[in-house]
């Protein structure tokens, strides 16, 4: 044995009963994030890791070249509200990303507000923001250490002047004000026994949808929604380009289907004093309905109602029959509607996906007829700014090799002419050095699977190189092209090969691809991605002993699934918030949303299936001659409530306990807890730089991979 892994306590007398079917939980008590046996447990793995992390002698110089790359400017596409502009920019190191003004696109930009004074070592996040439809006032969130608890606070944008309005017990929430800039719809969940700072395992049910009014506490928000037979349900509240209508989409879980209810405010002539008068529209769970503008009564909708593409369509509120709605634009053969945009009163900017790669094309809102399509390289449309009533569209452009480019088009100008804004270009990297390629590689049953390979020019194909291969597939989630400098450093000095492969599970190809990698077929995800990893080495890219795969929560998952599964395919895996024991995910805090995606123990059938994968209780001593599992680093926040830590806590003890004390396992099989982190979002700038520079640390040491400068 190489390493000295804590003792762990097993309560071997914790046996669940599943369908008759009885499966060992020795590590329960690791469910309660609050004893002091968990915190020991946690204290004795960091003080394993944290020593070895520190050892790796690639760690600071990868985290030296990491600040100095990163250091460049990031900026949003700018917006207008009311007639002020507004736009995100990082000087490049600033924890977290300020929000500026300009009075027009020439003026100089001011300070409106920073992010970086919500707290001292920036892990108060943004997270979330709506402005009145005057652009009078701003409603923003913000989240401590990484939860996805939300407080709601208030400015008055001329003076940035703070109000006195507080929300609390904010989460997955909307924001939407009503056109008379009164007040806004947001949705909260009732108060509960025990602790809400993101640290806790409680389930989230019965969100309500409220409607605040400026200037009154939270005690006197009226509630506009509730669904007290329907504990699983959440809501959100838009409301119409014309201020006339509030649309209510309901959800049960993360499938892209939801109710349609609304509420034409003409109707309540004394204004919002308690639970509107919905008319429910679309009630059941069949189709996806994204509201994208109205004239009138007429709405226009991106639905996947008989289109897993997606298609535009109309309906007529006076006239909501089924058979009376009308196609706008049809569903592509190939192409996934990704988001449509109303613009200029009268234009549709609609981006598609097509082999994942964006495309963005324009439409006449009346007919539904193609007017153009606006260049874009290989790439990603990262941002897209220009609502109705504006007469002009930003949008950002991103790639494996060009971090950003905003385009601005003037709607007024004839001919368009979309021009380059802002240009952002990384000191010390020429793009032209390397090269992107995408591969169609064969799935075991003959499906072919898109793979982007990223790599330095002149690549000998002799397969001595490191492979760094990313994935995730699940939840109609596309991975598309993006800019990411810690894995340009492995690709520069490490000498490595970057893939992302876009297994089913996602959203590349629609609904069709997404169903093709859940439920019963999600086991299609894992053979996707292993089969990915025996293209790279079959076509020399790599070998089994350099190659390490990466993914975060859902990606988690098919991570250490695939470390189950094919331990011999791998040198090194790396594990981000992943969800670990699919028999109990649906018990702890949002987990039951993801029951349309996975299936639930609950029912006999999926138990069959999610028992035949589910990391946690699939960690047996590999067979074979010499075959060992990979080296497995697990990552976790301590404020993670979306996948608990307790997910890789329980993985990681029953891999040391099974794997970690078998002679024949020489590989490290660690996990590093991070304090005032969570799943990832609003996360500071300095702990994205600690936190890359362990990770390829670690890769770099267990496969023995040299700095090249």
């Amino acid at each position: 044995m190489s390493f000295q892994y804590p003792n762990v306590y097993r309560d071997e007398s914790v046996i669940d009963d599943y369908h008759g079917c009885k499966v060992p939980d020795p590590y329960s008590w690791l469910e309660d994030p609050d004893s002091e046996k968990t915190q020991a447990f946690v204290n004795a793995q960091n003080h394993l890791t944290q020593p070895f992390l520190e050892q790796c002698e690639v760690r600071d110089v990868f985290k030296e070249r990491m600040t100095e790359l990163y250091d460049y400017p990031k900026y949003s596409c700018p917006f207008k509200r009311g007639d002020r502009y507004f736009h995100f920019y990082n000087t490049g190191l600033q924890n977290q990303s300020v929000l500026y003004m300009q009075e027009n696109l020439d003026a100089e930009p001011t300070v409106f507000l920073d992010p970086n004074t919500f707290s001292e070592d920036g892990t108060v996040a943004l997270r979330g923001y709506a402005f009145s439809e005057d652009g009078e006032y701003l409603a923003y969130g913000t989240s401590a250490s990484g939860s996805d608890w939300v407080e709601m606070r208030f400015l008055r944008v001329d003076g940035a002047e703070p109000l006195e309005d507080k929300l609390e017990r904010v989460k997955f929430s909307c924001m939407s004000w009503t056109h008379d800039g009164k007040g806004l719809f947001y949705n909260s969940y009732p108060e509960q026994d025990g602790k809400s700072d993101g640290t806790e395992t409680s389930t989230n049910l019965h969100q309500k949808l409220y409607y605040h009014v400026l200037g009154t506490p939270q005690s006197q928000d009226v509630l506009c929604a509730e669904f007290p037979d329907e504990p699983k349900w959440m809501s959100g509240a838009e409301v119409s380009d014309d201020g006339r209508f509030v649309l209510l989409s309901i959800r049960e879980g993360c499938d892209p289907v939801n109710r349609l209810w609304y509420c034409d405010l003409n109707a309540v002539p004394q204004g919002i004093t308690g639970l509107l008068p919905w008319v429910k529209l679309i009630d059941n769970f069949d189709a996806e309905y994204e509201y994208v503008t109205n004239e009138g009564t007429v709405f226009t909708f991106k639905t996947n109602l008989d289109a897993p593409q997606y298609r535009i369509i109309n309906i007529d509120f006076d006239q909501p029959a089924t058979s009376q709605w009308k196609e706008l634009i049809p569903q592509h053969e190939k192409d996934v509607i990704v988001f449509a945009t109303c613009t200029y009163s009268r234009f549709l900017f609609v981006c598609f996906l097509h082999d994942v790669k964006n495309m963005l094309k324009m439409f006449h809102l009346s007919s539904g007829e193609e007017i153009r399509t606006f260049p874009l390289d290989v790439g990603s449309v990262m941002g897209f700014t220009g609502r109705k009533i504006d007469s002009e569209i930003f949008y950002s452009f991103t790639s494996f090799l060009s971090p950003s480019i905003i385009f601005h088009c003037d709607l007024t100008k004839d001919p368009l002419q979309p021009n380059v804004f802002r240009e952002v270009k990384v000191k010390g990297f020429n793009p032209a050095d390397y090269q992107t390629t995408q591969v169609f590689y064969p799935s075991k049953d003959g499906t072919q699977v898109p793979m982007f390979i990223v790599h330095k020019k002149g690549l000998e194909l002799d397969g001595s190189h490191p492979a760094f291969l990313y994935g995730y597939g699940g939840f109609n989630i596309s991975i598309t092209p993006s800019y990411s400098v810690s894995r340009l450093i492995f690709v520069r000095n490490l000498g490595g090969v970057l893939a992302v492969a876009n297994i089913r599970g996602g959203g590349e190809y629609g609904e069709t691809w997404h169903k093709a990698g859940m439920l019963a077929n999600k086991q299609n995800c894992f053979t996707d991605f292993q089969c990915a990893a025996e293209y790279l080495i079959k076509e020399g890219y790599t070998s089994p002993n350099k190659l390490t795969i990466n993914g975060g929560s859902n990606g988690g998952l098919l991570v250490a699934a695939c470390v189950n599964q094919r331990p011999d395919l791998f040198g090194c895996a790396v594990a981000q918030v992943g969800v670990m024991d699919m028999l109990k995910f649906h018990k702890f805090t949002i987990g039951h949303a993801w029951t349309t995606d996975f299936g639930c123990a609950e029912n006999k059938e999926q138990f069959d299936c999610l028992l035949k994968y589910s990391p946690l209780h699939n960690i047996q001593i590999p067979e074979g001659d010499g075959v060992q599992y990979p080296a497995v680093l697990l990552l976790t926040g301590d404020h993670d409530d979306r996948v608990v830590p307790l997910h890789s806590l329980k993985y990681i003890a029953t891999l040391q306990h099974t794997v970690g004390r078998w002679s024949g396992q020489t590989n490290p099989v660690f996990i590093y807890v991070d304090t005032k982190s969570g799943h990832g979002a609003g996360k500071p700038t300095s702990k994205v730089i600690q936190e890359v520079a362990d990770m390829y640390a670690f890769i770099a040491r267990c496969l023995n991979l040299k700095w090249q400068e």
